[in-house]
């Protein structure tokens, strides 16, 4: 049996991932704050909850740590969790900064080292999730914008250190996906500009050619192709945006 770690894994795209692996039969372990938030999951096949802050890196390399202990061959991880900030540089606090960066950045960083020797053993496949934050700027958005090009960057350096030892480091790069983070954004720019939710909401849409946001389960389809796909094993340091046509 196959085996994956997913971090974030209580909602939005991590919960899509983890469902979509379980649904081929593989095992998950499941890296979420608390064990009531993946309880859904471990109800469904081979579900393993890991205790996991991305905010902590004392918590990161616990959450290696019984990874491993697991003693199962790992053959994927998913680097999901992450979080945003929507301010004006000028409102961005340093500890702000250094929590995005924490979370968006050192912890992937910090699990990817700590897993490295059982995703060797298994010539596995690393998934980071990053953003069209990781291609463009936005406004409002340095802090979030930084830790996403910096996402990307490692990378593209990792999948070129580890092809060697073919384990293959690919980003996949959503636009606006229909999540927590979504409903965040239209609830803080309906707040701010005195628009109604659902203006705020098509206004974010509006930047999709398609005209819709992306959900999270296409999301969730595209990093199982580069995990579970013979050609997954060819195929790194790419960056697979889905955005409806946002960045094109």
């Amino acid at each position: 049996m196959k085996t994956v770690a997913v971090t974030g894994a209580s909602r939005g795209i991590g919960l899509a991932i983890a469902e979509h692996f379980l649904a081929s039969g593989w095992k998950v372990h499941c890296l979420a704050r608390t064990e009531s938030a993946v309880a859904p999951l471990l109800a469904k096949g081979h579900a393993h909850f890991v205790s996991f802050d991305a905010a902590s890196a004392e918590s990161v390399l616990a959450a290696a740590k019984t990874v491993l202990a697991a003693g199962d061959t790992l053959d994927a991880l998913v680097n999901n969790a992450g979080i945003a900030l929507s301010a004006p540089l000028a409102k961005t606090s340093t500890e702000d900064f250094l929590r995005i960066q924490a979370v968006n950045v050192t912890a992937p960083f910090l699990l990817t080292r700590e897993l490295l020797p059982a995703l060797v053993k298994a010539k596995g496949r690393v998934v980071n999730i990053c953003s069209t934050a990781a291609k463009k700027g936005f406004k409002y958005t340095a802090a979030y914008c930084t830790s996403k090009h910096a996402l990307l960057g490692m990378t593209r350096a990792l999948a070129v250190e580890l092809a060697n030892k073919h384990v293959t480091v690919n980003a996949v790069s959503p636009g606006w996906t229909d999540t927590d983070m979504l409903a965040a954004s239209i609830e803080k720019i309906a707040g701010s500009t005195g628009r109604s939710a659902n203006d705020a909401r098509a206004a974010l849409e509006s930047m999709n050619p398609m005209g819709r946001a992306v959900k999270p389960d296409e999301v969730a389809s595209l990093v199982h192709f580069l995990c579970d796909s013979a050609a997954g094993a060819a195929i790194t340091g790419a960056d697979y945006t889905i955005d409806g046509g946002e960045t094109v």
